[in-house]
């Protein structure tokens, strides 16, 4: 009890005494800490379940143990989320794009830990997908309940997530600077001054968590063997065309395997069909298995062995087609094994396997150009498609450029990261404007961009627009019933409805004040003669804030009236949505 006190008052003391933004700033920090915790918590757990999986006598011996293992891992978690935490987990990024837009900033106190343990299990287990997003999704409910804790304002709880965004990448992939421009690429809807320097604190402290507990070494080794020569440009650009159209394939093929499994009823259900067609998938090709770590520092050495290890065909290493089939599994299969792991019921990140379709189309290029006799680098060009992969799936250059650039300490290859990750962006924004992340909630109107306006008219809640105190009447009724109601009411109209409120009509008072005052016809006309159909209606579960404002813009009336499924709701007011959008402008772009 005294503790409870004591808070209260610390609150209180918080909200009239202390400068917001150096409180805010503060608090960034303390998120940055605790995102980097979860980092290397989820990274120590992870390694430990794969340490214990590979002790596994029969491992090496067995190749169905790849079918297993990753049915065992996935079902762990299904049951996890059924019986124990009785939650919905979510993905990581688009569960924080999601807060934002549509959840007031919040994010449920569970997932402090349930995405750890879910995708500690997933991952572990050798499912086909990576940490990041579940750190991420970490590190927001960090921030969002620090923030919950501490009464910050809704602004100001955005800025929280996009420094825990920012924590986390930084941690996970000791990659500080790439931590902050993912932040602002990918999660950050409005960038300020006062967004900026929370989210490099953050950064900064995730970071030095993540080297303090884990040591300094980079989680990718590369070394630069062969500079970068200007006649390579033209191979550059067309690794960076190939990249574009490869993240196209990654993200619909995600898309519409996402979309095929939530069709399917019962958990049960898709963790046989998922997880079934995930074990055959790495059971032909063993190197699909888990986040691929390994297998990527080997293609950043130039060696594709990883190919041809423990492959049950006992396919010739000698045979150039072999090799080109092999490799184009490797680019093509990746997204799908990751999306049998997620429509399971597994969690995880989908960071991971972009790196790894990367990394491959890098190499797998290089080994055909070398093959026809020209000279690129392996090891180079891997290292270079995994950031135009970056680009092209998450449609976010910089983060492609600096995340590779100081996970593998490569910044000897800037040029070419630069020319590959714009091109990579560029071809695939021709053929999609959203990224993995944000497609489906952009095609449910869900998504906050870098657009103040249309942001504004996103986070507006239809509830809060609806006006109600507007009087029924009923069809039957005369014009005297009317002028009783009228003397009662503050509006000047009047939704005509019947016994159900199935919505008939509407009367103005402007429409019949030259009748209105002669008595001897209030009992002969009838309300139904004298109301009329609105030409616009607003139905309340198929609108949005941008249809009613072009409707209010283009119809020029002051109310148009709102129905559900036919039934009368109430209004809508020009002022009143107006009032609603200048308020929640000034509150989201304030400095």
């Amino acid at each position: 009890m005294k503790n409870i006190i004591f808070w209260k008052k610390f609150v209180k003391w918080r909200l009239n005494y202390t400068n917001n933004y150096y409180f805010l700033l503060f608090l960034s920090v303390l998120t940055g800490f605790g995102t980097g915790l979860a980092a290397v918590l989820l990274k120590n757990l992870v390694h430990s379940i794969q340490k214990l999986v590979s002790n596994w006598s029969l491992f090496e011996n067995h190749n169905y143990l790849y079918f297993l293992f990753p049915i065992i891992g996935i079902s762990i978690v299904v049951l996890f989320i059924k019986y124990i935490l009785r939650q919905e987990v979510g993905d990581g990024v688009p569960k924080v794009l999601y807060a934002i837009s549509r959840n007031n900033a919040f994010i449920k106190a569970h997932n402090l830990f349930s995405s750890i343990i879910s995708s500690a299990l997933t991952v572990g287990f050798g499912g086909s997908v990576g940490l990041e997003g579940p750190t991420v999704a970490t590190g927001a409910a960090v921030g969002s309940n620090i923030g919950r804790v501490f009464k910050v304002a809704y602004r100001q709880k955005i800025i929280l997530l996009g420094a825990a965004s920012a924590g986390a990448m930084a941690a996970i992939f000791k990659a500080p600077i790439a931590g902050v421009v993912f932040a602002l690429e990918v999660i950050m809807i409005d960038l300020t001054t006062q967004s900026i320097i929370p989210i490099l604190l953050a950064a900064a402290s995730g970071s030095i968590t993540s080297f303090l507990l884990m040591g300094t070494n980079v989680l990718y080794s590369f070394t630069l063997k062969a500079n970068f020569m200007l006649d390579q440009i033209p191979y550059f650009i067309v690794l960076g065309i190939i990249t574009g159209f490869i993240a196209v394939y990654f993200t619909q093929v995600y898309t519409k395997i996402s979309t095929i499994f939530s069709k399917i009823k019962g958990v049960y259900k898709k963790l046989l069909i998922g997880g079934g067609l995930l074990g055959v998938v790495i059971f032909i090709f063993p190197a699909l298995y888990g986040e691929g770590y390994e297998t990527i520092n080997s293609a950043l050495r130039g060696d594709y062995s990883y190919l041809f290890e423990s492959n049950i065909f006992n396919f010739n290493q000698e045979s150039f087609l072999m090799l080109f089939i092999l490799f184009l599994a490797m680019v093509l299969l990746k997204i799908i094994a990751a999306s049998f792991t997620f429509g399971a019921g597994g969690i995880g990140g989908i960071f991971a396997p972009t790196l790894f379709t990367g990394v491959n189309t890098g190499l797998f290029l290089a080994v055909i150009f070398n093959h026809f006799g020209y000279d690129i680098s392996p090891s180079n060009s891997a290292l270079v498609g995994m950031a135009g992969l970056i680009a092209g799936v998450l449609q976010a250059p910089l983060t492609g450029i600096f995340l590779i650039g100081e996970i593998t300490h490569g910044y000897g290859l800037l040029f070419p990261l630069m020319l590959t990750s714009t091109i990579s962006f560029i071809t695939v924004r021709i053929f999609q404007k959203n990224n993995i992340y944000t497609i489906q909630l952009a095609r449910r109107k869900q998504l906050l961009t870098h657009h103040a306006d249309k942001n504004t008219l996103t986070l507006i809640k239809m509830d809060s627009l609806i006006e109600d105190d507007f009087m029924p009447v009923k069809a039957n009724d005369n014009l005297g019933e009317l002028i009783k109601t009228v003397a009662e009411s503050s509006r000047n109209l009047f939704p005509v409805v019947d016994s159900d409120l199935t919505l008939l009509g509407i009367v103005d008072l402007n429409r019949i004040r030259k009748i209105m005052f002669k008595n001897e016809l209030h009992e002969k006309i009838k309300i139904r003669e004298i109301m009329y159909v609105p030409e616009i209606v607003i139905e309340y579960e198929h609108e949005d804030p941008e249809s009613i404002a072009e409707k209010l813009q283009k119809s020029g009336v002051f109310n148009i009236v709102v129905t559900h499924e036919g039934k009368y709701k109430g209004f809508i007011s020009r002022a009143n949505f107006f009032s609603h959008y200048r308020s929640l402008l000034k509150d989201f772009s304030a400095d």
